[in-house]
């Protein structure tokens, strides 16, 4: 029998199962899909179900393409900020509220004023309080939904609600606790004196572990319902945006690591907690004990990719225009788009940005552009959005000397290489990120069983399987696309808060 470690996504359009040896070799992969509901503009939910039936069937799939393993622990990996609300029962209360939610950006100002400004706020939990982070949503549902908040018990995020229906534990661990806004990353404990001014009932919120600790054992319950064995240990796990950086070898000063999944993250590793002086790069505790996490979080990524697609289908184009045709198409066009930038802000921004009215738009659009600029310009958009990030992250000593691109953008040959061309470094891949948070999941339970020593043991197993360069030629028509791009947003931003009155709504 082969020794495997179980990696479990719960994403925002689909979990994904992942087995790995204990020698660090992928044997199965499977992604389940579902789907999530947008009732009112600006808002984003998903039923907690969709999660565990994605599950049933991906850990299903791969445990059928590997009858031959033992399975010796079980890594949690999810979306973050997901508010998923539970009664006394356990009982779901409503449909969880999503990480790119942009509804409670008044309970934000609240929160804010009641810490004592975002000073005192960053100085109590490392970061100001974003609209889409968890804490946001306890007010809101406090504020609008008062006979649903009366029967609240406890608060779960998407990875930590799927702990609790294998193992029966209500855990979390210090990555996802960093995306609360109710965590003192600095201390890696939550941030009492902070919840007691709000008002929050610490109750709510369950026990905190570091990410590689053992946090529950399958139960008899999770064993039948997932089809695994029961007693199998269940490790903290991490956020997403937080342990794809372990799976992408992200763990030494001077790496940083782009993820191109519905959202776009620009993350490096710290030795130290340093905060961003205004909160706009977050700081969360990273899946090892002795490091932090510095990311920026661009709302729109892949999901701008997704959009356009989408867009194009609905023209009748949808068999013709996958992904890769889009890629191809792109790649007929030049460096700049032929003068065409887009601001990939479809659903609101938080960084360098935090404004859930922020728009997209294209910029420069003439009747020469063909579909290859187009589809160029919202490829770069997405880079230029990670180059904006940057800038904030050079004001805290982080460097850039490499880029280990993960996520399923980083399949894309082309938007590996504007990457490249546009931070002028070299752009790696890794052998296992492309398969995202799954993939550090599966590390971070090896760890948590003692198949490596610790994170950075982990990672330095993976190999690089792909290296591009930045070619020089086109330096300057990004430095000057790129100084018209961060132009654009306070230009507009006036405009986009007026087109977000409720007469423009639904």
């Amino acid at each position: 029998m082969t020794s495997a470690l179980l990696g479990i996504d719960i994403g925002t359009s689909g979990c994904k199962a992942l087995l790995l040896s204990v020698d660090g070799d992928v044997l199965a992969t499977s992604t389940a899909t579902y789907g999530f509901s947008q009732p009112h503009a600006g808002w984003t939910e998903q039923d907690p179900a969709l999660w565990i039936e994605g599950t049933r069937k991906a850990v299903g799939q791969v445990m059928a393409q590997r009858r031959d393993v033992e399975l010796v622990c079980i890594g949690l990996s999810g979306q973050m900020h997901g508010l998923t609300p539970l009664d006394k029962d356990k009982n779901v209360l409503r449909p969880a509220i999503l990480w790119n939610d942009q509804r409670n950006a008044a309970e934000v100002a609240e929160i804010t004023e009641k810490a004592g400004g975002l000073e005192a706020l960053i100085g109590r939990t490392g970061n100001r309080m974003l609209v889409g982070y968890t804490g946001g949503k306890i007010a809101w549902m406090r504020n609008q939904e008062t006979d649903l908040f009366g029967r609240l018990r406890h608060v779960l995020n998407p990875k930590d609600y799927l702990r609790f229906v294998l193992t029966g534990e209500l855990a979390t661990e210090v990555s996802d606790a960093s995306g609360t806004g109710l965590f003192d990353v600095k201390r890696r404990v939550w941030a009492s004196e902070l919840i007691e001014t709000l008002d929050i009932d610490p109750s709510l919120l369950p026990a905190c572990h570091e990410s590689h600790e053992i946090s529950g054992r399958v139960s008899a319950a999770g064993a039948s319902l997932f089809g695994l064995p029961a007693g199998v240990p269940v490790v903290g796990g991490g956020g997403d945006s937080v342990i794809q950086t372990i799976g992408s070898g992200v763990i030494a000063p001077g790496e940083l690591q782009t993820t191109i999944g519905t959202a776009g993250i620009l993350a490096a590793a710290l030795d130290a907690p340093t905060p961003s002086p205004d909160g706009r790069i977050q700081m969360f505790c990273n899946v090892s004990p002795s490091k932090w996490h510095a990311m920026g979080v661009s709302l729109n990524a892949g999901g701008a990719m997704g959009w356009f697609r989408s867009v194009l289908a609905g023209a009748g184009r949808d068999e013709e225009l996958t992904f890769d045709a889009i890629c191809d198409a792109a790649a007929s066009s030049p460096a700049g788009a032929r003068g065409l930038l887009f601001l990939p802000y479809l659903n609101g921004e938080r960084c360098p940005h935090p404004d859930p009215t922020a728009r997209g738009a294209f910029v420069g659009l003439t009747a020469r552009h063909t579909l290859g600029d187009v589809g160029r310009s919202v490829m770069e958009g997405v880079v230029h959005a990670f180059h904006d990030i940057h800038a904030l992250m050079t004001l805290m000593g982080i460097e850039g000397r490499v880029i280990k691109a993960s996520g399923g953008g980083a399949k894309s040959s082309l938007w590996r290489q504007i990457q490249a061309d546009m931070f002028d470094c070299d752009v790696v891949t890794t052998e296992g990120a492309a398969e995202g948070a799954a993939f550090g999941a599966a590390l971070v339970a090896g760890v948590g069983i003692g198949a490596w020593s610790d994170a950075t043991a982990a990672s330095g197993t993976l190999k690089a399987l792909t290296r591009q360069h930045a070619d020089g030629s086109v330096r300057d028509v990004y430095r000057k696309a790129h100084h018209i791009y961060r132009g654009l947003y306070p230009a507009l931003s006036d405009s986009f808060s007026a087109l977000a009155d409720p007469a423009f709504a639904d």
